[in-house]
């Protein structure tokens, strides 16, 4: 038996980075991930699934001494956020409202996960296994256990890093809330006839928003949210005839393009009931999911890797049992009713946006119109989103 003080299930970027964070507390950990991330190559296409990386996870990621490999890849920045329904309607937030340079970056996944992994070389305390997955999850009351193959690695605390369908939370009987959305999304990457752009906009109509993320160079990230039975058919059509539909259906505000590559992804809710269970605990995904609308996803997750991060070092000070069920309810108590608001908001946001009925129509309209004239209380709301 191979005996660590904590076990990671999953290294993408909520799990790379909670590796990242805890070894430097001096834990000893095994970080588990089925799958190594393709190598970085600057000539590769774009990867379609992206995340809009706040400031404070951008602050995070320095902390941990990854950003500076984000950089040394690619990330877009973007200093404006656009939102209307009606064009006379449109609200933005501007980075310079609040004295920021950026509003925050469209980076691709595993972009972020390399260069996690890349700090993770710094420190021997890591014990990174890639290419197999847990044949079996357990514990008892002496610790936590997983089987790798021949091998049998226990610790005191395991982290369910696994994403929506975690092994993790199924292994420790945590039960799910949740629902799919009515909605569906298609991402489109696309070469564009403008230059690199540092805005990101969100176009609402009847039948689903329509989105553009600018991606490095003269490039972005096409969002299409429609019915399931649309996005099938879009994802049938070829080059030409998805870029006719696209023209049809997008603001003219995008220009000129040409499709490089297109993916399509259910939208689903789910909120684990509780963050822990015995000596497993969940993070990111596996603990949360949530309507992309604002791309709060991965930047939810780091929130969770840095409250676990503080409280399982100031426990390690303290010389408390970093499994013992007051250490774990800290970080339960923290994060759970944090990431529920989120939800909840922009739940609010897209079922608000989802109705074509007229009178609600008139007062969303309105209220985008009061919000791009309400000065501080906007100020507020851009620093929340951007975790300042």
């Amino acid at each position: 038996m191979e005996k660590y003080d904590l076990i990671i299930v999953g290294g993408g970027m909520v799990g790379a980075a909670a590796a990242c964070g805890l070894a430097q507390h001096g834990f000893r950990i095994a970080l588990i991930e089925a799958q190594e991330p393709q190598a970085y190559e600057h000539e590769q296409p774009m990867d379609l699934r992206v995340s809009a990386i706040s400031a404070a996870s951008e602050r995070l990621l320095r902390d941990l001494g990854a950003w500076q490999h984000v950089e040394a890849m690619r990330a877009a920045p973007y200093d404006t956020l656009a939102t209307w329904e009606w064009q006379r309607a449109e609200v933005s937030f501007e980075a310079a409202q609040i004295d920021h340079s950026h509003l925050g970056h469209i980076v691709e996944n595993r972009v972020v996960q390399l260069a996690l992994w890349q700090a993770l070389a710094q420190y021997d305390n890591v014990d990174l296994r890639v290419g197999q997955r847990p044949e079996r999850l357990w514990q008892d009351e002496a610790g936590a256990y997983l089987q790798l193959g021949e091998a049998t690695l226990a610790a005191e605390l395991m982290l369910g890093c696994d994403g929506a369908r975690s092994g993790v939370r199924q292994a420790a009987g945590i039960g799910l809330t949740g629902w799919r959305y009515r909605h569906s999304c298609l991402a489109i990457n696309v070469s564009t006839a403008l230059p690199q752009q540092r805005i990101t906009w969100q176009a609402f109509t009847a039948d689903g928003p329509r989105a553009f993320l600018p991606l490095t160079g003269a490039r972005g990230s096409l969002v299409w949210y429609d019915s399931p039975e649309r996005i099938e058919q879009l994802m049938r059509l070829d080059k030409a005839a998805l870029k006719r539909q696209v023209q049809t259906h997008f603001p003219q505000r995008l220009g000129d393009f040409e499709i490089e590559a297109k993916a399509a992804f259910p939208l689903t809710r789910q909120h684990a009931q509780h963050y822990y269970q015995g000596r497993m605990v969940l993070l990111g995904d596996a603990a949360h999911t949530i309507n992309p609308l604002a791309g709060q996803g991965v930047n939810l997750g780091f929130k969770d890797v840095a409250a676990l991060e503080h409280i399982l070092g100031q426990a390690r000070q303290k010389g408390e049992s970093v499994s013992a069920p007051e250490v774990l309810s800290r970080y339960q108590c923290q994060r759970r009713a944090d990431n529920l608001a989120m939800q909840t908001a922009m739940d609010v946001f897209y079922h608000a946006f989802s109705n074509d009925w007229l009178p609600l129509k008139l007062g969303r309209n309105l209220a985008l119109t009061l919000a791009q004239r309400s000065g501080p209380v906007k100020q507020q709301v851009m620093r929340y989103a951007m975790g300042l």
